[in-house]
C-alpha cells in the first residue's frame, strides 16, 4: 500500500539548466555546448552536489581551464539565472497529493550552498514534510545510502513509497531497494503512473 511520495526536484518540479545562464555569456548555442563539454561541466558540478564547496570547485576547474575562469565563476556568482522556474503541471499534481493528505518528501542532488535560492524562489518546497539535499548529507543519488537515509528520517519502508525522478539510473537504484519507482517524463505520464498505482485518481 502506497503511503508516501518522494520527488526529485530538478527536472521534475524545478527547471534547472546552466544553459540558461551561459546563453547570456557566449555568442551562440554551439559555443555553450563546446564549453560545457570541454570542461565536463556536469561531471564537475556533481562534486558540488556531493558536498564540495563552490570555492574549492571553482579553484580546481579554473586551474585546469584558466581560459574559462570567468565563465566558471559566473555559475557561482549568477546561479539563480540557471533556474528557469517551476514545472507547473507537476506542481499541480503535487498540490493534489498534498490536499489528499499524502506525506510528501523530496530527495535531490543539489549543492547545499545553492539550495537557499530554490527555497526562496519556490514556495511549494514548504509542502514537503522533509527534504534531503545531497550537498547537505554528503551523499548523492544513486548511492543507496541516501535513499536509506531518507527512509530512516521519514520512518517509512521503501515499499510504502513512490519515488519519482527523471534519471533512469536513480529510479533503478530506488527500485532495487523496494521503492515503487517512476521515471518521470512529463506531467501527463506521471498522472497515468500514479493512477495505475492507485495513489490517487488524478484524471
Amino acid at each position: 500500500m502506497i503511503r508516501a511520495l518522494v520527488f526529485d526536484l530538478g527536472g521534475v518540479l524545478i527547471d534547472w539548466d546552466p544553459r540558461l545562464l551561459y546563453r547570456k555569456l557566449f555568442d551562440d548555442d554551439a559555443a555553450v555546448e563546446r564549453f560545457l563539454q570541454e570542461v565536463d561541466f556536469y561531471g564537475w558540478n556533481v562534486e558540488q552536489d556531493r558536498g564540495r564547496t563552490f570555492q574549492a570547485g571553482i579553484a580546481e576547474l579554473s586551474a585546469r581551464f584558466p581560459q574559462y575562469a570567468e565563465y566558471i565563476r559566473a555559475y557561482d556568482e549568477r546561479y539563480p539565472e540557471a533556474l528557469a522556474g517551476a514545472l507547473q503541471p507537476t506542481v499541480e499534481i503535487l498540490a493534489q497529493l498534498k490536499r489528499a493528505g499524502y506525506p510528501l518528501y523530496a530527495l535531490s542532488n543539489w549543492p547545499a550552498e545553492k539550495f537557499v535560492y530554490a527555497r526562496a524562489q519556490f514556495e511549494f518546497l514548504e509542502w514537503f514534510d522533509l527534504i534531503v539535499v545531497s550537498g547537505e548529507v554528503k551523499l548523492i543519488k544513486p548511492d543507496p545510502r541516501i535513499f536509506t537515509l531518507l527512509l530512516e528520517r521519514s520512518g517509512w519502508r521503501a515499499e510504502e513509497c513512490v519515488f519519482i525522478d527523471d534519471n533512469e539510473t536513480n529510479v533503478r537504484a530506488a527500485n532495487e531497494l523496494g521503492f515503487h519507482g517512476i521515471r518521470f517524463e512529463n506531467a501527463a505520464q506521471l498522472t497515468r503512473e500514479l493512477t495505475r498505482l492507485g495513489v490517487l485518481d488524478l484524471k
